[in-house]
């Protein structure tokens, strides 16, 4: 008889459904021979700056670099039709430092909250540190689940934990982290996927990683990321966004994940409110294959000021 925590993980997988490893890596190898011709490829890539997540998340963060990120994403370029990035991520003590270098700007303000990166401390001071968030400005938090719990079958403390913080948000948006490489197998991150699904509302997200670990989102996870919220819309009329963090640098690369979701998911996901991208080291890269369109001519990375680090 298996323990009852395996068995519990076993269910969820079964009620998930398990991933045709072998069909979803095929799948992505073809996302990468799709051709976008210039005007198309000048709209998406434009598309993928107002998807960042510009992120400065090292412990000698300051306010003023902070203010300088948020400089950044409101112009990311001198060129005016280069639009602002979705959002900045800081840490839940810089919120209101984000908040008074933006002001009334578009760009949302995200924090990752609950114990970034590990989630590794008492519930009740993980959502204490969402609460003050929020009130300090945050329009977004990004939360980790508990990895070693999910991986143990404890299925109903995860869920609970992840309900505990969406009701913490209050009307702030919530991505819930899966840490995909902490996961170990396509079907834990589709079963980890629609547990998560479970208690999120329109507009919240599910997202890959911290940009932490040694590996982090890659086209197959987000992948079965996709196919998860495509099977839990079609099965309940919610739309959840989807959010890939760490590891994408290119220009190119950023294209390719387009692709995956206008394949996926349609058209309707092809926005920042259903997309977006973790990865400040991509904003210089998309910037300068948009000179390249405007002018033909590649300037070099130094001539673009550099976004603070990416996860």
């Amino acid at each position: 008889m298996p323990p009852r925590s395996t068995a519990s993980l076993r269910a969820l997988i079964l009620e998930a459904g398990p991933v045709d490893q072998v069909g979803i890596e095929e799948r992505v190898q073809k996302y990468a021979t799709r051709s976008i011709k210039k005007n198309s490829k000048v709209f998406a890539l434009k598309l993928a700056v107002s998807m960042l997540d510009l992120t400065t998340l090292e412990g000698k963060d300051t306010p003023g670099k902070v203010a300088s990120l948020c400089r950044k994403a409101q112009r990311p370029h001198h060129t005016p039709d280069i639009p602002h990035t979705a959002a900045v991520c800081v840490y839940s003590a810089l919120v209101r430092h984000a908040r008074r270098a933006l002001g009334k700007s578009p760009v949302r303000i995200a924090s990752v909250a609950t114990a970034f990166p590990s989630g590794q401390t008492p519930l009740a001071t993980r959502l204490a540190e969402v609460r003050a968030a929020v009130a300090d400005g945050a329009d977004e938090i990004d939360m980790v689940i508990n990895r070693g719990a999910f991986l143990a079958g404890e299925i109903a403390l995860v869920q609970d934990e992840i309900a505990a913080v969406r009701e913490a948000c209050g009307q702030a948006t919530l991505k819930v982290i899966l840490e995909t490489s902490e996961l170990e197998t396509y079907d834990n991150i589709r079963a980890a996927s629609f547990l998560a699904m479970r208690v999120l509302r329109n507009g919240d997200f599910i997202k890959t990683s911290t940009g932490k670990t040694s590996s982090n989102a890659t086209l197959a996870n987000n992948q079965v990321m996709l196919d998860a919220i495509r099977d839990h819309f079609l099965a309940t009329g919610i739309e959840i966004a989807m959010k890939p963090a760490g590891g994408i640098r290119t220009a190119k690369q950023a294209l390719t994940f387009l692709v995956a979701v206008k394949e996926t998911l349609g058209d309707a996901w092809l926005t920042p409110a259903r997309y977006r991208f973790g990865a400040s080291a991509l904003l210089n890269d998309l910037l300068r294959q948009l000179e390249k369109e405007r002018t033909g001519h590649y300037q070099a990375p130094y001539s673009f000021s550099e976004a603070s680090g990416s996860y």
